[in-house]
């Protein structure tokens, strides 16, 4: 028997489908866009190049052309789900680069198409801790009581060396200010981290969870380290090997990492997807079928769960 108590299913952890189908009582999908917006650590203002595991697309792999408008972008890809999932509902996901680096002006202008749409019933903003201050989360708060809006804040690890060695440009303490601005908003917050950036031990990729589970945020996303072509990353793989995760040793961090979180946080992803013709290492995220159930095959065979080990810590 499943001891955990957000599932309906085998799941040991909080799904991002388990959360959807029990907010909206339907079937929800995102659409990717991109804005064109850029970030600060690649136009200068606080280093060039980017992140060094981010490709030139900015994470936005998926997403269609930024010289599309964005609403021609969004109604491309509802098409396509409305195939698929007919009576669906949609969330738009301000996905590539960081979408809240540009004037407070420009930022509404992007999100405003979205709030009298229907089907919409959320608005998902990626960007970074350094790229919003008091006026636009009080805008982006503005807008709760019309749609769910989501901030998806990029902190990859709170490792400071780890920092400084992907080229980030900011610190653990600037993610920090950041979630305290939004703490007493209505604005859901999801953060991104990365398990097996060079050289991070398992007690490294432990303590990031540690090191944030206290703070109020509403959903995680752990994505695996993708040695991608033609990024920094890559440049410096090649020119001299550093340890790359493997399948068993993936899967046994994300179940540790599942376990000190409170119950209540939304997993909304477990590893990524990787463009298969770009992927350098590791291979084994291609099957990522694969890799989710290997996870739950893990919890099942020790009888664990997410948030097991919260309150003992």
């Amino acid at each position: 028997m499943n001891p955990f108590i957000f599932s309906n299913d085998n799941k040991r952890y909080h799904t991002y489908n388990y959360y959807l189908r029990h907010t909206y009582h339907s079937k929800v999908y995102k659409v990717p866009l991109d804005a064109g917006f850029t970030c600060p650590n690649r136009d200068g203002t606080k280093g060039y190049g980017g992140c060094t595991f981010c490709s030139s697309e900015g994470s936005g792999e998926f997403t269609l052309p930024s010289e599309k408008d964005l609403v021609k972008q969004f109604n491309i890809t509802k098409q396509m789900m409305e195939a698929k999932w007919p009576n669906s509902k949609a969330i738009a996901y301000f996905q590539s680069y960081s979408n809240t680096y540009g004037s407070l002006t420009r930022i509404k202008e992007c999100v405003s198409p979205f709030l009298n749409m229907e089907e919409v019933v959320g608005i998902a903003i990626a960007t970074r801790c350094d790229c919003l201050d008091e006026e636009k989360i009080n805008y982006l708060n503005s807008l709760c009581d019309i749609k769910d809006i989501w901030i998806e804040l990029g902190l990859q690890s709170s490792n400071e060396q780890t920092g400084i060695m992907i080229n980030r440009g900011h610190d653990f303490t600037c993610f920090l200010q950041c979630m305290d601005l939004l703490k007493n908003t209505k604005i859901k917050i999801c953060v991104h981290i990365i398990n097996g950036l060079p050289y991070e031990t398992q007690e490294d990729m432990l303590k990031t969870i540690k090191d944030i589970r206290h703070l109020r945020f509403d959903a995680l996303k752990i994505h695996m380290l993708h040695i991608s072509k033609n990024t920094i990353l890559h440049y410096q793989y090649d020119k001299k090997k550093f340890p790359v995760l493997t399948l068993e040793d993936y899967v046994d961090t994300v179940i540790k990492q599942l376990e000190l979180l409170p119950a209540n946080i939304v997993i909304q992803r477990l590893t990524g997807d990787p463009v298969k013709e770009m992927l350098v290492e590791p291979t084994w995220v291609l099957n990522k079928t694969n890799v989710l159930n290997s996870i739950d095959k893990k919890m099942a065979a020790s009888n664990t769960y997410q948030g097991r080990l919260y309150e003992k810590y």
